[in-house]
């Protein structure tokens, strides 16, 4: 289970093929230099890390958090083994926790933002049962899917100081999904 004390390992970054690393290299290190700023000027500086962001989205490009979300709907098998295991969260209820943790003189240091853990499993039986309309892959056709897991992340301290997730997978799928078709994604 990760926590706030949590932090990717860099090296493992450099070293890996992973596609994103460059994004995870930045958003690590940025984060820990920030906070090292921070403290060294005696600032308040409070981070939120969210796990995937799934829902509605302005931008006119499909963010990759929903590309990634939204792969079996896509149909983008290149992408089911990101979701072995994945943990996700509402937009709006990341914006809220925002505002929350900003208003909260209490708030310190880092907090995770993740409502729901899901397996490609789950994933598929909930999208199949929900949007019949769309060609979910079967939990046969799954079964043969490599990815590796991902750690359960946990909001114990966001939820700790008061916080309350809203949404849940109906809103987030269904935010995005209707916005992927606003959009001509779908």
């Amino acid at each position: 289970m990760m926590d706030e004390s949590y932090w990717s390992n860099v090296d493992y970054l450099k070293a890996s093929n992973l596609s994103l690393r460059p994004y995870f290299i930045s958003k690590t290190l940025t984060e820990k230099r920030a906070l090292e700023f921070a403290e060294e000027h005696g600032l308040d500086l409070v981070t939120l890390i969210p796990s995937y962001i799934l829902g509605p989205f302005i931008c006119p490009n499909m963010p990759a958090s929903v590309l990634a979300s939204l792969a079996m709907v896509l149909g983008n098998r290149e992408q089911y083994g990101s979701l072995i295991e994945t943990s996700m969260v509402h937009i709006d209820d990341v914006a809220r926790a925002h505002i929350f943790l900003l208003q909260n003189p209490e708030a310190k240091g880092r907090y995770i933002c993740s409502s729901h853990m899901i397996t490609i499993e789950e994933m598929s039986k909930f999208l199949s049962a929900k949007f019949p309309e769309y060609p979910i892959p079967t939990l046969e056709y799954l079964k043969d899917v490599k990815g590796s897991k991902s750690s359960d992340v946990s909001s114990k301290k966001l939820l700790d100081s008061g916080f309350k997730f809203r949404y849940g997978l109906d809103e987030m799928f269904e935010g995005a999904i209707q916005c992927c078709k606003e959009k001509g994604f779908l």
